[in-house]
């Protein structure tokens, strides 16, 4: 699998000469399959931009982690919606309020949008995402509530031997510490367990998490604890906040290796979701076999 990022901010779209490295859109991931199929993680605003490298796709599909507008914004922006010729397929949570198309349509529908859901071109279908697993072209999708405000999910995709583990938006460490819960407390462990590549919320500082307590995300302490509790291989800090400028997210990067390799982690593991950046997914190596006496 390889995965790029098209848009790693959080909260809303930060553009801006200060924040040309890492890019202002909002989350969208691209997970290209070895089948040739592509997943599309979240649509915010970087999925605009997604759109026009699919001009020629027959079939969509958008996993919709939370109903946000960082992770919907894009969706009236994406060039496939105005095809004829193209099925699109939005995946999301299921909530007893109203179905997916109802409540995405509350974005997509006047006075916000100068079209409704029911005019777009193309052909598209809303389907909450299944209790169990279930098949995409040659990936097996699994996915949990994680704590957020609203309902909220996680991705786990596995394609062969190699998993990413997808949580955007998630405060793992709600009221509590992380180092101390059994597995079974914490949010998301089972998903995200032994991920070859993690994508995790690091929205936060730790000097700054105290004022946003609640708010849904991480602070930079809980992603790595996180990570390490899971047995992530690779971890990726995402959903930028919108303040954090280029050197300030180095400065981050920086600490979080440091703090990685004081968990006895390879720093060099430890990325950045920067928009345009890629990472190709590996498997972990298997163990030697030990040669019989």
């Amino acid at each position: 699998m390889r995965v790029k990022v098209w848009g790693a901010r959080g909260s809303v779209p930060a553009p801006g000469p200060k924040m040309n490295r890492y890019g202002g859109n909002t989350s969208c991931v691209q997970l290209a399959l070895s089948s040739g199929e592509d997943l599309i993680l979240d649509a915010g605003t970087g999925i605009r931009t997604l759109g026009l490298a699919l001009a020629t796709a027959p079939k969509v599909n958008i996993l919709l982690t939370h109903l946000h507008l960082d992770h919907i914004q894009g969706l009236m922006f994406f060039p496939p919606c105005f095809r004829s010729d193209v099925e699109i397929t939005i995946w999301g949570p299921a909530s007893p309020e109203a179905s997916l198309e109802d409540r995405v349509a509350r974005y997509i529908s006047a006075p916000l949008s100068p079209v409704e859901v029911r005019e777009l071109p193309c052909s598209v279908s809303f389907r909450d995402t299944p209790p169990s697993e279930w098949q995409i072209g040659s990936a097996t999708i699994r996915t949990e509530a994680v704590n957020h405000r609203g309902p909220t999910l996680g991705f786990r995709i596995t394609e062969g031997d190699q998993t990413v583990c997808y949580i955007p938006d998630h405060e793992p460490a709600l009221g509590t510490t992380l180092a101390d819960l059994e597995p079974e407390w914490i949010s998301g462990h089972d998903l995200a367990r032994d991920a070859d590549l993690l994508i995790h919320d690091c929205q936060y500082t730790d000097q700054e998490y105290p004022d946003h307590i609640g708010w849904g995300h991480s602070r930079i302490n809980d992603t790595l604890t996180f990570a390490n509790r899971v047995d992530a291989r690779r971890l990726l800090l995402f959903h930028h906040d919108p303040l954090h400028a280029d050197d300030f997210l180095d400065d981050l990067h920086a600490t979080a290796r440091r703090r990685w390799g004081e968990l006895g982690g390879d720093p060099a593991l430890i990325e950045m979701g920067m928009e345009g950046g890629e990472v190709e997914v590996s498997p972990a190596p298997a163990a030697p076999v030990s040669a019989s006496v």
